[in-house]
């Protein structure tokens, strides 16, 4: 049995069923990221000694025939941007390197008491600035499909630790796109969930009205298990919701006959990768087939989410990322004359390129004369893209996209430019602008064998039937079930 190759749901049973100790499954898991991460370069910080020690603990309940919890045993790979009590947290950035927090997000600790286990932190672009994880501090992550290429970002740390068998599920984050582009990118499932759904306390902010933590998984039901443990109001974060947390599993099982889907017109335009289109209309119809009604529909202020969400993203991050000064925690400049120069130079040493153009820009739109001429009328723009997906919910269940108009392009490719590689969230960034919640799963690949994603928007709090209409397509699309690191020589291979 090869352990590492398992879903989460699998692990979760044959720990259950006392087929196999929880000691067995982390060791196989960190032979095989010393085997493939060298080449990978998925994770940041790996937590070995304490998992392990945590496994042991999960073996002695067995033995002893105590209740397990629900997720005995799980190994997680977590996002390095989500605060991790004794775990190092650096957010990509040189600013953060060596903070360890004093506190668990509630993400965590709602994971450990459930059984799940850190295995390690996963690499993501800097303060989850970007596309393609190349803006990390520590050096860019690759994707397994193609290492030349790019696992996209920001949490292409967790997509590329799913994708290549690392970790069983893990924890990323969305704010314009960072859990179902690199999923996409990466050929698996990302779900992000509505705003409010999921605690953000100990998430650190990006953009504090945008930012979402969601489960990134091998397949649809596995995404349906984690958000049952991970949604829920928490009363540290006043933005969650007190709403009742859906058993997800159950909705999975149910039939998708006469579920109204819309398309919108306005994803489909030209500069689209005619593969990805392809592809996309392929699984429409597989929708069709399996009962679902299909019909095309419009979002007609689509055009304007891009340059919207770059107003108030950037203002939300020069605010927030205000904090890091050298003065409390992080990073501090050796070499300054007084308290100005101190701050000026920290800053400057600290923060990479794209989170300095970030703080700029949003420092710009935030500035006196400037405010309602950009940041007041980014909102007044993002109310009517929210009413778009309202006018359109009124009449259908989901809506259906791309969820990435290409697959994953190469490294450095798009780095000179910063607005092409912005361009590569334009399916994804208006879902966060709306707080509503969305998955990207695996609907086929392009003619070099990357996999292509597929989005599913839905409804505010109704990621039951989002899931329920991933589930049903999953398990009956006739996509060739592929793997990546399968062409590797074993000289390139560690261990």
């Amino acid at each position: 049995m090869t352990l590492h190759q398992l879903s989460a749901s699998e692990v979760v049973n044959l720990v259950k069923e006392k087929k196999v100790s929880v000691s067995e499954i982390i060791q196989d898991l960190y032979d095989r990221i010393a085997k493939v991460d060298p080449l990978v370069k998925a994770f940041l910080i790996l937590n070995q000694e304490e998992a392990l020690k945590q496994a042991k603990e999960i073996d002695t309940k067995v033995k002893k025939e105590e209740e397990l919890p629900p997720l005995a045993g799980l190994a997680i790979a977590v996002k390095d941007i989500i605060a991790t009590k004794g775990i190092e947290t650096t957010c990509g950035s040189r600013m953060l390197k060596g903070f360890y927090p004093p506190y668990n997000a509630t993400v965590i600790d709602k994971l450990k008491e459930a059984g799940a286990i850190i295995i390690g932190k996963t690499n993501l672009d800097e303060f989850a600035m970007g596309s393609s994880t190349e803006n990390s501090a520590f050096g860019p992550t690759y994707n397994p499909w193609d290492l030349e290429r790019v696992p996209g970002g920001s949490s292409g740390g967790s997509a590329a630790a799913v994708a290549a068998d690392e970790a069983f599920i893990a924890l990323g984050t969305d704010t314009g796109g960072s859990i179902r582009q690199p999923a996409s990118f990466c050929g698996v499932v990302g779900l992000k969930p509505t705003y409010g759904r999921v605690s953000r306390y100990g998430l650190i902010a990006y953009a504090s009205s945008l930012d979402q933590i969601g489960p990134i998984t091998k397949n649809v039901s596995d995404s349906a298990l984690l958000m049952r443990i991970i949604s829920g109001p928490d009363n540290r974060d006043s933005t969650s919701v007190d709403l009742p947390v859906p058993d997800y599993l159950k909705s999975c099982q149910e039939e998708i006959k006469n579920i109204k889907i819309g398309v919108p017109r306005e994803y489909f335009v030209e500069g689209m990768n005619f593969e990805v289109k392809d592809v996309v209309y392929q699984a429409l119809k597989l929708l069709e087939e399996l009962g679902a009604k299909i019909e095309e529909v419009s979002l007609p202020h689509t055009e304007y989410s891009l340059p919207t969400f770059y107003l108030i993203a950037t203002a939300e991050a020069s605010s927030n990322l205000a904090r890091y000064d050298g003065i409390q925690y992080g990073y501090r400049t050796e070499n300054y004359k007084d308290l100005s120069s101190m701050y000026q130079r920290t800053r400057s040493e600290g923060f990479g390129p794209e989170v300095k153009r970030r703080i700029m820009l949003g420092t710009y739109a935030l500035s006196s004369g400037y405010y309602d001429a950009y940041y007041l009328k980014a909102q007044k723009v993002r109310t009517l893209i929210k009413e778009d997906f309202t006018r359109v919910f009124s009449k259908y269940d989901i809506l259906v996209t791309p969820t990435s108009p290409t697959p994953a392009f190469k490294l450095k490719e798009k780095m000179a430019d910063p607005l092409t590689m912005y361009l590569s969230d334009i399916y994804t960034i208006p879902v966060n602008l709306a707080g509503l919640p969305a998955l990207s799963l695996n609907c086929g690949y392009s003619k070099g064998g990357l996999p292509i994603g597929l989005q599913l928007i839905g409804k505010p709090f109704e990621e039951e039937t989002i899931l329920r209409v991933a589930f049903n397509y999953e398990q009956n699309n006739k996509v060739e079930k592929r793997k990546p690191l399968q062409n590797l020589s074993p000289q390139k291979m560690v261990g």
